[in-house]
């Protein structure tokens, strides 16, 4: 029995990888299948400037060079070997943002409840969410089989924070400046239902300028079924 703990110790880490693999992936969803199309929704990007008090302020035009780096990132990456990526149409704004709406906010609750502390036990540790069948419509405009939703919100701090910070750490304390905060999903048009996830915490990085906003999107597509 002694002997055999290191396999038996091998077989359970190798196991707890596969399950750590498995839940960005939905039940039954290994990878896009050869020929697929996935829309690519607005990406729904904001940048901050961080204040010397922690306040974040919007920067539009921070905002607007990100969401270019990051289309250009998107364009060079392609959807991979499983399929292609397509614009979503640009016709229907109001549905459009209402979807991003929606996805931000269910987003923010499968990092709480199925990567974070509080489990749901109805989810039975299954990546089990839906964005409903609202997303129909997308298909119905684009003839795609999945969306591609992107949610990024990246702040930075201004020379008054990044002081206050240095003062802060004289005094022993530490304060925070700016981060990447960023959630990636996949979901299937038919039904609404989010194929898989991935979710991003980092506290460098800077999407203003295109390399390193391909290294960001490289992060948020992190072992991305295509």
């Amino acid at each position: 029995m002694v002997r055999l703990r290191p396999f038996l110790l091998a077989i359970a880490w190798g196991l707890a990888g596969v399950l750590a693999a498995q839940s960005h992936l939905a039940e039954g969803f290994t990878g896009l299948p050869g020929g697929a199309t996935v829309a690519v929704m607005p990406l729904d990007v904001e940048l901050y400037a961080v204040t010397a008090g922690g306040v974040l302020e919007p920067r539009a035009e921070w905002t607007a060079k990100a969401v270019a780096n990051l289309k250009e990132a998107l364009r060079l990456r392609g959807a991979g070997q499983g399929g292609r990526f397509v614009p979503a149409p640009p016709g229907d704004g109001e549905l459009l943002a209402e979807l991003n709406h929606l996805h931000a906010a269910v987003a923010r609750a499968i990092d709480l409840h199925h990567f974070g502390t509080w489990k749901l036990p109805s989810k039975a540790g299954k990546l089990d969410w839906s964005l409903g069948e609202e997303v129909a419509e997308i298909r119905r405009q684009t003839s795609a089989d999945y969306a591609l939703f992107l949610y990024l919100r990246d702040s930075y701090a201004t020379g008054g924070r990044v002081a206050t910070m240095v003062l802060y750490a004289a005094l022993g304390v530490g304060v925070g400046g700016g981060a990447q905060v960023g959630y990636a999903s996949l979901v299937d048009l038919k039904t609404g239902r989010i194929l898989w996830f991935n979710e991003m915490v980092k506290a460098t990085g800077d999407v203003r300028e295109l390399e390193p906003a391909k290294t960001t999107l490289g992060h948020l597509l992190k072992a991305f079924p295509g």
